[in-house]
């Protein structure tokens, strides 16, 4: 499998104790190649489960890939920013968003369908997204 990561999935593969943890190691044994990612999801990841070198081990050892410059992208951002600004989009939401039109043919991973499922790329194009089943 391949796929661009949010951080809700660095999160669950990294806490025995998220509920979606089981689903995150079933990807992780999917993985084919490095998942693709941003600083921002790393950072968010990092204070979430309270240990940044856990996350960055994921990206010495190839888990993970940092796939995204945000100052080549930046008026994109800000423009995606205003476009999403009623949802109060973070940061990795918005390097997400376009991240999947730098690589449309990849899906995010990530556990906020809620979002993911309004989001679009390039302006009206569904986001391919794999989330965990719902309970």
């Amino acid at each position: 499998m391949k796929g661009i990561a949010d951080t809700g999935l660095i999160v669950a593969l990294l806490n025995r104790d998220d509920s979606h943890h089981k689903w995150a190691l079933e990807i992780a044994r999917m993985v084919s190649e490095p998942l693709l990612t941003c600083e921002s999801v790393l950072s968010e990841a990092g204070f979430q489960v309270g240990s940044i070198p856990w996350v960055l081990d994921l990206v010495r050892e190839g888990f993970l890939e940092i796939a995204f410059d945000l100052s080549k992208n930046f008026e994109e951002i800000a423009e995606l920013g205003q476009r999403y600004r009623d949802r109060t989009p973070d940061l990795a939401d918005l390097c997400l968003i376009r991240m999947s039109e730098l690589h449309g043919d990849l899906p995010v991973l990530t556990v906020d369908e809620k979002d993911f499922r309004v989001y679009r790329k390039n302006g009206r194009d569904v986001i391919p997204i794999v989330c965990p089943p719902r309970s």
